[in-house]
């Protein structure tokens, strides 16, 4: 896959309602192949998650555009994988998830096999090849979710909170398996609420609020100084709910 060129990705004046609530808005942004690792942070409710769903195409602009620069419809899709917090294992083993994903795609026995094994010993997940998906703890799962999506050597890879719910040394393992990722040429688009591992792995940061883009810029930069206000309260720790009505009688923050 990785052969295909699908960037940049292009989203401009994007928006999404559900239940007649406007959840992301005039979203205007060039994601493109480097730097390697983009994050999305932001409060609760900034719209992170529905950021990456609109991204993938697993949820439809209601307005504005989304748009991949090199290809657009099948050959774009087959060129991305994403991983939720919460992964969906399949009633099979380890190596099952992976080989029946890779059988999906109609990969040839003898390759699937030597895929299959080759991940497993890449997340450290060999010898648990044959035990089943659901019976591995919360972190082996995601590191199976992770394997299972790199099997495609995807140009994109969406990450939406993957270390959330996982202990230190649970989340190091999955921030290994990203960062060797992004090494090896698969462009990463992730959300964190997570600032520490953040400042410690992203390359350009994109900052929401409340369903739009305040700021969008090389991550170190970003974290020294951000330009916005927001973006500056929330770094500091300081809560952002207290400022909306005065933010939206104003006509929005800088």
């Amino acid at each position: 896959m990785k052969e295909l060129d699908i960037f940049p990705l292009e989203l401009h004046r994007a928006g999404l309602s559900m239940g007649g609530k406007r959840v992301l808005k005039d979203i205007d942004c060039q994601i493109g192949a480097r730097p390697q690792k983009t994050f999305v942070i932001g409060p609760n409710g900034a719209g992170k998650s529905l950021f990456l769903k609109l991204c993938h195409g697993l949820l439809q602009a209601e307005e504005g555009t989304v748009h991949w620069g090199g290809v657009a419809g099948k050959d774009a899709r087959l060129a991305q994988a994403m991983v939720f917090q919460r992964p969906v294992m399949l009633r099979r083993s380890a190596l099952g998830n992976i080989d029946y994903a890779l059988r999906l795609r109609g990969i040839a026995r003898a390759e699937r096999r030597d895929r299959t094994e080759a991940l497993l010993k890449r997340t450290g997940l060999g010898h648990l090849a044959k035990v089943s998906a659901r019976a591995l703890s919360f972190g082996e799962q995601q590191r199976l979710a992770l394997a299972r999506a790199l099997a495609f050597t995807p140009l994109v890879l969406f990450l939406d909170e993957p270390t959330a719910s996982l202990d230190p040394a649970a989340a190091h393992l999955v921030e290994d398996i990203i960062e060797e990722a992004a090494v090896d040429g698969t462009k990463v688009i992730m959300s964190s609420h997570d600032l520490g591992q953040a400042q410690r792995m992203a390359d350009e940061v994109i900052f929401l609020h409340r369903g739009r883009i305040k700021e969008f810029r090389i991550a170190s930069d970003f974290f020294a100084a951000p330009k916005n206000d927001l973006a500056r309260d929330f770094l500091e720790g300081k809560p952002l709910w207290w400022r909306r009505r005065s933010i939206y009688r104003n006509g929005g923050a800088k």
